[in-house]
């Protein structure tokens, strides 16, 4: 079976999961019990597992955010049972202006790997929303390689489930936008690297990876005039790159369990930390962490409150699926609809807005890990800053 034929194994109720681990293109092959002993604590005993595995992550690989729910059989028609939150949802839990916001923005998204079916998956999904169509020929998609050609890289279904997912989440914050999707050749940050200088090169104004590693040196990402948002990770208290360079908006993740009213908590999986490499921002006024703190915002990442995809590369069709993989473009899109990417420095201006209207402060939830006494609120949600949800989730476009 190759990747491009993968699809579900579907056993009772549940179904198995197929994970892609990030060191190649290769065959979809089913976690076993070592896979399950890296997942997070908070989700370990859920219904949910990570469509990129951490097993054998080498120093300069990154895995891709995602999580997919394991109890919901993937279905090829929308339908309740498998519907996850749609960009209605996203829209009305976040007060934006998606409908008449965002025109003549380019957000791009960056990811290892091929997903062959990246832009039929996209018309699926807004189709079934009823958002304007998106394509290469009418000018608003273009998935270009790591060096801006259409030779592909090989193909991977679990990161093939995280392009589908970012791209989606585009379209759902920001209709209007038009998007970039590059592909590096393999999940390394080298190749990632190059992959993110070509999303500039492509014109985007706003850049989301939803992708980490451990940290390995002190300063990265950046181009003037460009936003660039990545996911402070999956796998609860730990700084995560790209998420810790400062020049990145880090983007933690919460548990939304209403839009209306909004309800919404800490999420137990999502990433924070203090850096051990990168030098504190003149910006980061919190007393705790001597270098640089993550996140600076966030948005819905649990994946049992998750988000609806389509797939038909790895899954065949619907699936939930969340991670603070879901956050990342989210975030990234809602920069998109307030333009305003030429003219701010997109973290400072998270944490100048923060304590204030345009940010929904998340003040409950469990923590997501032990942090030493002098900064547990990097581990713990609470009022005003935190590190699994920063400054809170947007309200509105004002603070970005």
């Amino acid at each position: 079976m190759n990747v491009h034929d993968a699809r579900v194994l579907a056993a009772g109720a549940g179904i198995a999961i197929l994970a892609a681990c990030s060191g190649g293109p290769t065959n979809a092959t089913l976690p076993g019990g070592a896979e399950q002993s890296q997942m997070s604590h908070a989700i370990r005993n859920g219904h949910a597992e990570p469509v990129c595995s951490a097993l054998h992550l080498r120093p300069g690989e990154a895995r891709c955010f995602a999580w997919i729910r394991t109890d919901i059989k993937p279905s090829v028609h929308f339908n309740p049972l498998v519907s996850g939150y749609t960009p209605s949802n996203l829209q009305t839990a976040y007060n934006l202006p998606s409908s008449t916001h965002g025109s003549g923005q380019v957000v791009a998204i960056v990811d290892a790997y091929d997903n062959p079916n990246a832009e039929s998956d996209l018309g699926v999904y807004r189709s079934n929303f009823g958002l304007p169509a998106c394509t290469t020929s009418n000018g608003c998609f273009k998935k270009v390689n790591q060096n801006g050609g259409t030779s592909y890289p090989g193909g991977s279904t679990g990161w093939g489930i995280e392009i589908d997912l970012d791209i989606e989440m585009v379209s759902a914050i920001c209709p209007n936008c038009h998007i970039v999707l590059v592909e590096a050749n393999a999940a390394t940050f080298a190749d990632l690297g190059i992959a993110e200088k070509q999303a500039y090169a492509q014109g985007a104004g706003q850049v989301s990876n939803s992708y980490g590693g451990g940290e390995f040196k002190a300063k990265g990402y950046y181009h003037a005039g460009v936003v660039i948002t990545a996911s402070s990770g999956d796998n609860g208290y730990g700084a995560q790159q790209p998420c810790s360079w400062a020049t990145v908006v880090c983007v933690g993740g919460t548990s939304l369990t209403s839009v209306s009213p909004r309800v919404e908590a800490g999420w137990s999986g999502a990433g924070s930390g203090c850096s051990a490499l990168v030098v504190k921002p003149t910006w980061q006024h919190d007393s705790g962490c001597t270098k640089r703190s993550e996140s600076d915002v966030s948005a819905v990442a649990d994946p049992n409150t998750g988000v609806a995809e389509y797939d038909s590369y790895g899954y065949g069709g619907w699936i939930v699926v969340g991670g603070t993989s879901v956050a990342s473009p989210v975030v990234a899109s809602v920069f998109a609809l307030a333009g305003n990417h030429a003219s701010v420095h997109a973290a400072k201006g998270i944490w100048s807005a923060g304590g204030g209207p345009n940010l929904n402060d998340v003040t409950t939830g469990p923590p997501n890990g032990t942090c030493p006494s002098q900064y547990l609120y990097i581990c713990t949600p609470g009022a005003g800053y935190d590190g699994p949800t920063g400054w809170g989730t947007p309200n509105g476009i004002g603070a970005f």
